[in-house]
């Protein structure tokens, strides 16, 4: 049935032009390289820059110290210079029992799901 529907032709560059910035969740265990990858997916080696729920910049010094002890807020937001059409956001991991980390995780997706501009 579906081989009867004819083909959309998509262009990926007319879809970056149209939404501008795309937020992208990243789930996963903590400290297992979910930062890793998305530095390969922006081409980069560069540390994000982080900045909170309300956009203000946060110190990469204490970012650092936070993420190297696996504590973080999914809500703040990360940006690699080298591709700010992407904004990422960590799940903080999740371990094994971590209930109140999956409900975070689902609290933020909730919140997310409707948004049609990245500054809500």
């Amino acid at each position: 049935a579906h081989q009867d529907l004819p083909m959309a032709t998509i262009n990926a560059q007319e879809i970056r032009e149209s939404i501008g910035c795309f937020r992208v969740l990243i789930v996963g265990r903590a400290n297992t390289g979910k930062t890793t990858i998305l530095q390969k997916v922006c081409n980069t080696t560069d540390q994000p820059e982080m900045y909170d729920a309300k956009g203000n910049q946060i110190d990469a010094a204490i970012v650092n110290g936070s993420i190297n002890c696996g504590n973080h807020t999914i809500t703040n937001e990360m940006v690699f210079k080298s591709n700010p059409t992407f904004v990422f956001h960590d799940s903080c991991g999740f371990e094994a029992g971590s209930e109140g980390e999956f409900n975070d995780m689902k609290t933020f997706i909730s919140q997310c799901v409707h948004v049609t501009k990245l500054d809500e």
